[in-house]
């Protein structure tokens, strides 16, 4: 049995923007079931949602070079697992998570070298592990603490670092005066350590320091090594490809099911698919669509409005894909541009395009339920879970073949292109909406996602075995 104290920026069920809150709410359980001892410290953030939780420390002294932070700590329990949360108003309480109305929080690197630094609080005074897992560029610094400020500190011999990339795009870069406000001396700044052309990067220090480096899919380990989507750090990554593994991201059925699912207007299974077609129906009523659209094929979107999601391919296909026999929903925010461009799409093609411009679990979940398929024509796709929670619903996925994409969805489930274009994603739709029309070979590929597993199980045990072996 090993002992791991991961660090999180997010986690379910207590605060999410993205997959790495998905990642740090279900892994830690999996792992519990494995056998392994496991533990998690996130910020305390304000619109965390933690009733229950109860005081573990007080006052525990963090400090940034001469300044001093004051953190308590309080403790909520979720499946078993123990998560710590860092409790510190002047840097957690506030409207928003990473950002607000004006952007990225201009003390970003302060807040999460904070929460690096507060872990080996943790560590000292709660809970002391064999593994210290961190994710994403706002845990990266802790593998540098450990390697650099605290090298000498006995408390913290022998511990082993693993640092998981879930988006490569998201590095954590500041300028180099900012490098006393996180405690570092200048002997970092190199280019063997966090210096990053002529700034700091958060991130690279967890790649150089860390004793080995995950990431969510294998695809998107090999990916990231090349220049086309390593964003400056391909070469890095190609120098430490032995510490580097791509573990698929697992998903949570007990959240994701169409047997169980308590959102959803039927529930069904890939031994009885009637309910589908009442979540269809359920589903566009809810989006405002007539009843009559059931009868065509319905597309569902659930994203981020951002290029790397591929909205600007859907952008420039816009108008041939809205003359096609199709229904389309859409579900997310982000980037005005795209936000923009699905209100005038619905406007112009009233009862055949809908769009909620928000962020609305359960309206998700009717999605993956009533749509027939799923878009995600992604520029890459680090993991992606939609397109895995579609398989399971019987949706079936239109994707391109990039990362996670590539890694989870074949010709026998589902739709997929390589050209990164629209004339390549129209073609791959028409392909589809074909296909629709043969309703036996239809429900052939719908029956075939539904009984792929994706659990955690396999993912859990790929991590232990990692964390075996960097325990010898």
């Amino acid at each position: 049995m090993a002992k791991i104290l991961m660090v999180a920026s997010e986690a379910t069920p207590f605060i999410k923007t993205g997959g790495l809150a998905d990642v740090a709410g279900s892994l830690p359980a999996a792992l519990k079931e494995r056998g392994e001892d496991v533990a998690v410290v996130l910020p305390r953030y304000r619109e965390a949602r933690i009733d229950g939780a109860r005081r573990v420390a007080e006052n525990i002294a963090v400090w940034l070079g001469q300044a001093k932070y004051s953190v308590d700590v309080q403790l909520a329990v979720e499946r078993g697992v123990p998560y710590y949360f860092i409790d510190c108003p002047a840097l957690y309480d506030r409207e928003g998570i990473y950002v607000n109305g004006d952007g990225d929080f201009p003390d970003n690197h302060i807040r999460f070298a904070v929460l690096a630094k507060a872990a080996f609080g943790i560590i000292r005074y709660v809970y002391r592990p064999d593994i210290l897992h961190c994710h994403d560029w706002q845990a990266s610094l802790a593998p540098v603490y450990l390697k650099t400020a605290l090298a000498g500190d006995p408390t913290f011999m022998g511990i082993r670092t693993v640092l998981t990339i879930h988006n490569l795009g998201y590095q954590g870069i500041f300028p180099p005066a900012m490098l006393p406000q996180i405690g570092l001396d200048t002997g970092v700044f190199t280019i063997g350590g966090l210096e990053f052309f002529g700034n700091l990067n958060l991130l690279k220090g967890g790649i150089v320091y860390s004793d080995a480096i995950t990431t969510v899919s294998k695809g998107y380990a090999c990916e990231i090594q090349t220049e086309e989507y390593g964003f400056g750090l391909d070469g890095l990554l190609r120098d430490r490809s032995t510490a580097l593994t791509g573990i698929l991201n697992g998903v949570d059925y007990s959240l994701w099911n169409p047997e169980t699912d308590n959102y959803i207007a039927a529930h069904y299974s890939v031994d009885d698919l009637s309910g589908k077609s009442a979540c269809k129906l359920d589903l566009l009523r809810k989006f405002g669509l007539p009843d009559e659209a059931a009868e065509r094929p319905l597309i569902g979107i659930v994203s981020r409005f951002a290029g790397q999601k591929g909205f600007d391919l859907i952008e420039e296909i816009a108008s041939d894909l809205a003359s096609e026999d199709v229904t389309i929903v859409a579900l997310g925010t982000g980037e005005m541009r795209y936000e923009d461009l699905f209100r005038r799409l619905a406007a112009s093609h009233p009862g055949k395009i809908a769009v909620r411009i928000a962020y609305d679990n359960p309206l998700a979940h009717k999605i993956e339920a009533g749509a027939d398929m799923f878009l995600m024509p992604s520029l890459y796709e680090p993991c992606g879970l939609n397109q895995i929670y579609s398989l399971r619903y019987g949706t079936v996925p239109v994707v391109r073949a990039t990362g996670g994409l590539d890694d989870t969805i074949d010709e026998g489930t589902g739709f997929k292109f390589k050209e990164y274009s629209g004339a390549a994603l129209l073609a791959t739709l028409r392909d589809a909406l074909a296909a629709w029309q043969n309703r036996e070979r239809w429900k052939e590929l719908m029956r075939n996602g539904m009984r792929k597993d994706f659990s955690w199980n396999a993912s859990a045990g790929e991590y232990a075995a990692l964390y075996h072996r960097l325990l010898g």
